[in-house]
């Protein structure tokens, strides 16, 4: 039986998070901070099972390179306590194969594209070697600014931020996940599908 687990957490500034160091860490990759030169090498890093990367139509084609992506979003926020990205980490479900749950990773960062107009990066990750042997899941993080063609415009998902929509928007978000696990499951024949949360 699936493990439902999906929550929302920003990357900000002001709490001392670096977009770049986020963004490389959960790929496993390198990315050299424009700003503060700072070089983030995560390439060493284990359990990183695959990185993908999302985009609205007929946007740059830098929005795919992870590298250029987090720098672009990390320059488009100027004040000290900005809200420099978000991340959404989601359980996928240890009965389905690496195939099956990079897809269903994909739909889920799809949706968050589609719904909220942005770039994301899907790393997928596989259970610690000393941990819980289900726990594979994904990290998906999407600007704190819509793209299109020009580049990163205006704030998306800002009503996250506030105190009585953003309850009910993660709760719209969490059973839409929700939805489109079970979706995934019952594709792959799974006898039993991953319950709507409470939420």
């Amino acid at each position: 039986m699936a493990i439902y687990h999906c929550s929302i957490k920003s990357i900000s500034r002001g709490q001392g998070h670096s977009v770049t160091a986020a963004a490389a860490y959960r790929a496993g990759i390198r990315i050299e901070d424009n700003t503060t030169g700072l070089i983030h090498d995560y390439t060493r890093k284990k359990g990183v099972v695959s990185v993908e990367m999302l985009a609205p139509a007929d946007t740059p084609t830098w929005a795919a390179d992870p590298s250029m992506l987090w720098n672009a979003a990390g320059v488009a926020e100027t004040r000290k306590n900005a809200r420099v990205g978000r991340e959404m980490i989601v359980a996928l479900p240890h009965e389905m194969s690496d195939t099956q749950r990079r897809e269903l990773a994909i739909g889920i960062g799809q949706m968050l594209v589609d719904r909220y107009k942005v770039p994301t990066q899907i790393a997928l990750h596989s259970p610690d070697k000393e941990g819980d042997q289900r726990n594979y899941h994904a990290h998906i993080l999407f600007t704190s600014r819509q793209i299109a063609a020009e580049g990163l415009g205006a704030y998306a998902s800002k009503i996250l931020d506030d105190f009585k929509q953003g309850r009910k928007e993660i709760t719209a978000l969490r059973t839409t996940v929700a939805q489109i696990m079970n979706q995934h499951l019952e594709q792959g024949g799974a006898t039993r599908s991953a319950w709507t949360p409470a939420l």
